[in-house]
């Protein structure tokens, strides 16, 4: 890659041995991630909300995943070409604006109290997030050294983890905790919480528009290996891989309020299980700040600080999220599996990625299998294990892609759809055999990650040349 500024040129070289700084522009990069990790997992306080509101099945309810992950597998080619030729920056500033206007729709879906409305609100959300995803994720991976992209992309999908934790408290509050019985009133709840979101992300554009960042070309060598993206046999199966991940990750958290509000299993209040849901994402939050500091290039004293930092701040966010310390000593249990995942990992982001693909199959598989609140911690734990994979999984898949990296990024990114249609199958299964059992479908999806860490991850493109 050649990377070059307004005012100069900067060599591979100079990435190579760190000698430009990259902080202020990742610092900016990470409230992206933040926004579109809060706004995505809004969506699993909508869910119950608006299957109340319209008096769906599981089937219907999941139309709201398949519409916004959908926008995905629609928009990631053309997203991918659009950055291309507009470059990464401009693509920023235009996905911030389409997903603020999407926000903005929510306000006559509300009023009319349409389902379709939503629905359409949902596909332009997702239509400008999908801009942001394929211009911001290979951003952040070429900010820097190559050794260290898995890690950086760790720590700013950590932050995009961070709006999963706190949306679901902050839905919780504003939306299902508003006790209303009126069809009117019930639609209303949504409204505040959009405008605000809206609001905020023309203000981050505005920031975007003003702000120095480097400009970012894709070299062209006069040796350019013909052909596209699509000849990498190892990004192929790394869409699958992110197809599959996307898809038991957002089906868990889709179905958790209900999951755990039947009396087989905790028999909580939406509102209480919302909580957990925060506990979900935020146990993503964690393992990949874990991640972050694992394969990073720190030294192992520094790693060893860090490491327990994060482990005393674990402890802590779970103690605030559920008010009870014995239900925060139980999440700790977890976070020390997690650290164990980790450290066998020995900083290599394809076994690391295999060991927390293995360790959430077999929460899963205990989920299935058992009944009461040891079921809905398993569930629960499988956050800290899908922490890692989207980010480790997404730079494993570009690795060696060269000046196809842009349109691997879209095809990537278009792997999303997996959030629509796997959720989709899941809610035929709850109508069908139950919502216990249909957790079923996320054990296949975590045994082919397994897989694509141990095996598939290799670039027999760059091997053979």
């Amino acid at each position: 890659m050649a990377i070059s500024t307004n005012s100069n040129n900067i060599s591979a070289q100079a990435i190579k041995n760190k000698k430009v700084n990259y902080k202020s522009a990742l610092a900016l990069l990470t409230s992206l991630f933040f926004m579109w990790g809060f706004i995505t997992c809004l969506n699993d306080i909508l869910i119950p909300h608006l299957k109340a509101l319209f008096d769906m099945n599981y089937t219907m309810t999941m139309l709201i995943q398949f519409t916004f992950f959908g926008a995905y597998f629609v928009m990631s080619l053309p997203a991918g070409w659009l950055v291309g030729k507009i470059g990464y920056k401009n693509g920023i500033i235009l996905g911030l604006i389409i997903t603020g206007i999407g926000a903005l729709l929510f306000f006559p879906a509300s009023t009319f109290i349409s389902y379709g409305m939503f629905l359409g609100g949902f596909f332009v959300l997702a239509s400008g997030i999908t801009v942001l995803q394929v211009a911001a994720n290979p951003y952040v991976a070429i900010l820097g050294s190559p050794e260290t992209a898995s890690s950086r992309l760790n720590l700013t999908q950590a932050f995009n983890s961070l709006g999963t934790t706190v949306a679901p408290i902050f839905g919780s509050m504003l939306i299902l905790a508003n006790n209303v019985e009126n069809a009117t009133e019930k639609a209303a709840t949504v409204q505040i919480p959009y405008f605000a979101i809206a609001a905020t992300l023309f203000v981050i554009a505005a920031i975007f528009v003003f702000a120095k960042l480097p400009i970012i070309k894709e070299q062209r060598k006069k040796d350019n290996i013909s052909g596209s993206a699509w000849q990498y046999r190892h990004l192929m199966l790394g869409a699958i891989a992110i197809f599959v991940y996307v898809g038991a990750e957002v089906s868990i958290g889709s179905f958790m309020i209900n999951f755990f509000s039947q009396d087989s299993i905790a028999s909580l209040s939406e509102t209480d299980a919302a909580k957990y849901v925060a506990l979900y994402w935020g146990g993503a939050m964690l393992g990949r700040f874990f991640g972050a500091v694992s394969m990073s290039d720190i030294n192992s004293n520094k790693k060893n600080i860090y490491t327990f930092l994060i482990a005393i701040f674990s402890f802590l966010l779970a103690w605030y999220i559920t008010a009870q310390i014995n239900l925060a000593a139980i999440f700790f249990i977890f976070v020390i599996l997690n650290i164990v995942a980790v450290k066998i990992g020995k900083n290599k982001a394809n076994k690391t990625l295999a060991v927390f693909a293995i360790a959430a199959l077999g929460l899963v598989i205990l989920t299935v299998l058992l009944k009461g609140e040891f079921s809905m911690w398993t569930l629960v734990a499988v956050g800290l294990f899908n922490s890692i994979m989207f980010p480790t999984i997404f730079t494993l898949s570009i690795n060696g892609l060269g000046k196809h990296t842009s349109q691997g990024s879209g095809i990537l990114v278009m792997a999303i759809v997996g959030g629509a249609l796997i959720p989709l199958i899941m809610g035929g299964l709850a109508d069908t055999i139950g919502l216990h059992s249909s957790f079923l479908i996320t054990i296949i999806c975590y045994a082919y990650i397994v897989y694509f860490g141990l095996k598939g991850y290799k670039n027999v493109n760059q091997l053979t040349d």
